[in-house]
This record gives structure tokens, sequence and C-alpha cells, in this order.
């Protein structure tokens, strides 16, 4: 299966435009979309935010967000995609974070592996709906971003195909989920 092939069908088909924001994968999930012929239909804008100052600075994530909940956590990774979709500048309806640990060791910290993800999906009227989740993935540094990077691409269908209904704005989307709403 190819996933990004897959995504920039999936994205292109319904008219949608991608924007990533990225830390622990640091431009590996736009890097992968980018390979895929056509894709700049669907690509809108990629951020590679990996130092506090910059999630704070470029996607809006607060400082009480970091340091209550650490850096790899799903409550940044959820302020990383929605900074992300605010931005004036940004013309997406969809986007994708990133935020873990992709080696290290084992300690009073998140394990090795451990990465955070946020989709969020700009609903009309400006709302956002977003999704969280936590994964750990094993492997090497670089194996390890290589399957979040998939892994985040891997999910945004299935949390659009689950949004709640918006009187037809994405087509088909189901009537499901209340993550985070």
């Amino acid at each position: 299966m190819d996933i990004p092939r897959q995504v920039v069908s999936f994205l292109s088909s319904r008219g949608l435009k991608l924007a990533t924001a990225e830390s622990c994968t640091a431009g590996f999930i736009a890097s992968l979309i980018s390979s895929v012929p056509g894709s700049g239909a669907c690509l809108d804008v990629g951020f590679i935010t990996y130092s506090p100052s910059g999630k704070a600075g470029f996607l809006d994530v607060q400082e009480e967000t970091m340091n209550r909940f650490g850096l790899t956590s799903e409550e940044v990774a959820r302020e990383m995609s929605e900074g992300a979709l605010r931005l004036e500048a940004c013309c997406a309806d969809v986007s994708v974070s990133n935020t873990g640990v992709a080696d290290g060791h084992a300690g009073s910290g998140p394990a090795p592996g451990t990465q955070c993800f946020g989709w969020s999906f700009k609903l009309q009227g400006g709302r956002i709906h977003s999704v969280t989740e936590t994964q750990v993935f094993e492997g090497d540094r670089n194996e390890v971003r290589h399957a979040a990077a998939l892994y985040a691409l891997s999910r945004i269908e299935h949390h659009f195909n689950h949004l709640p209904s918006v009187s037809g704005q994405y087509g088909d989307a189901n009537e499901h989920g209340n993550e985070h709403d």
C-alpha cells in the first residue's frame, strides 16, 4: 500500500488542502506527500517546529500547555495542528501534527519511540474539529520517524470519515466522533 499516494488521491478527490505541523518527524510527513506527482494540488504548507519557542511562536502552542503536559503530549500535538489551521496565510482544510521522542533512554520522560499526533479539520463557520492519538513505535531513530510520518498520513481519511455531520461540506463525511470538539 502506497500511503502517500492514497492520501494525495483522497485529498485531491475532495478538493482538500493539507498543512503539516511537525516536530519529531521534522518535515518527513510533508516530504512523503510531496514525493507524489500531483501533490501540489493538495499540500498547502508545512511547519517544522522542533523547539518550544518555534511551537509557541509559529503555531501558538501555549507555554502553559508545554510545561504542564510536556512537549511529547497529545495536548501539544492538538495545539500544533489547530495552530497551523488558524494561521492567516494557511489555506488548508486539514492539518496533521506530530511531536515525540524518536530515541533516547527510558527514564522519567516518555518512552523512546513515543509519538503524539493531532489531526484537525476546518469545518463550516471556521470551527475546528481535532482528534489526537499517542502511539509507540519500535526501531532506531529514523525508523521511528518514518513509521510516525506514515502513521500520521494513514489516519487522515479515517478521522475525516468520522467527522461530525457538516451539512455536506465535505461530501460523504459521516456523523461520528466528538473527539475534542
